[in-house]
């Protein structure tokens, strides 16, 4: 069985997917891009939309019942792999105080939908 995960405290789809779907045990997460739920605009900067999209994220997890902790597998797009750094940055304090981190890829693109700079998925995990 799957269930649908909705919120407005994140983005609306740009497409026709869902936010999320939780199906046996797991969450799996829509790539986010830095939408501002509340203006539904990409926010400006690189930094500024990597912490909208954890914000966003949040949302979602919180929304399904998950937490950080839950998350068991990061994928990140990039247009610009130089800015690896400062992605890392914001991703190493999202995930501050989570024992174990996620596995990671993160993927250099062209380019992402809106001309967003990154996008970044999950998958959650409980028993």
């Amino acid at each position: 069985m799957k269930r649908e995960i909705k919120t407005s405290d994140a983005p609306k789809p740009v497409g026709p997917y869902s936010q999320a779907v939780e199906a046996g045990g797991f969450l799996f997460l829509s790539g986010q891009i830095g939408i501002d739920p509340s203006t539904n605009e990409l926010v400006d900067g690189f930094k500024n939309q990597v912490i909208q999209i954890f914000k966003n994220i949040d949302a979602i997890l919180r929304e399904a019942g998950y937490a950080r902790g839950n998350v068991v597998k990061v994928v990140v797009y990039v247009t610009d792999i130089a800015k690896f750094k400062e992605l890392n940055e914001v991703y190493e304090d999202f995930f501050k105080g989570v024992d174990v981190k996620p596995a990671r890829v993160t993927v250099g693109v062209k380019e992402l939908p809106l001309g967003a700079e990154v996008e970044i998925e999950v998958v959650a995990h409980r028993e």
